[in-house]
């Protein structure tokens, strides 16, 4: 069975540790998975949300992420953490894709967590506070494997490859839990 997996990284920093971990999922992806990252260009355009512009002049880079969020059979989303919890930018994503009421494309779609860090935790808070979102949502996150990729400026090099054997086998191994966690639901 093929997969087509969306996948979004919540930093807009160039040289993210997030951006480069979603491009390792990416990278090592199963033959039958398709990995389609969403640009932090398209990202970084989402205005503040505001319900006065949702009522007057919804934004179109919003409608288009929801078209691809509902074609998508799953979700990839990694967080960074500032200030113990997601960065502003995914929050604001996060809004704007769930409004106008009742027009949720997150509600019953499959979502793996994950996220990067320089430091030891690799992300545990703001990842609990992504899962915290998605489950009012009503998506359907993925409990088990939990993927924290700490002390990140070891496992990746210079240009942002990821060089960690280990960490190669959790993203194969999530793979396999997310794919299955997939077929459940379908």
């Amino acid at each position: 069975m093929a997969y087509s997996l969306l996948a979004i990284s919540g930093s807009l920093r160039k040289d993210s540790y997030n951006t480069a971990l979603i491009r390792a999922w990416k990278k090592f992806a199963p033959e039958d998975v398709t990995v389609e990252i969403v640009d932090q260009e398209d990202i970084r355009v989402f205005p503040p949300y505001d319900g006065d512009v949702e009522t007057a002049n919804y934004p179109s880079v919003a409608t288009a992420l929801k078209e691809r969020i509902r074609k998508a059979d799953g979700l990839l989303i990694a967080t960074p953490e500032y200030n113990r919890s997601v960065p502003g930018v995914l929050k604001n994503l996060l809004d704007w894709t769930t409004r106008p009421y009742g027009d949720n494309p997150y509600s019953g779609k499959p979502v793996f967590v994950m996220g990067a860090s320089s430091g030891p935790i690799g992300t545990a808070l703001a990842q609990y506070d992504l899962k915290k979102i998605l489950l009012y949502f009503n998506a359907r996150v993925l409990g088990q494997p939990e993927f924290y990729c700490g002390v990140a400026t070891e496992k990746f090099d210079e240009t942002g490859n990821l060089t960690d054997e280990k960490t190669k086998e959790y993203i194969a191994h999530g793979f396999t839990e997310f794919t299955a966690f997939i077929d459940t639901l379908r």
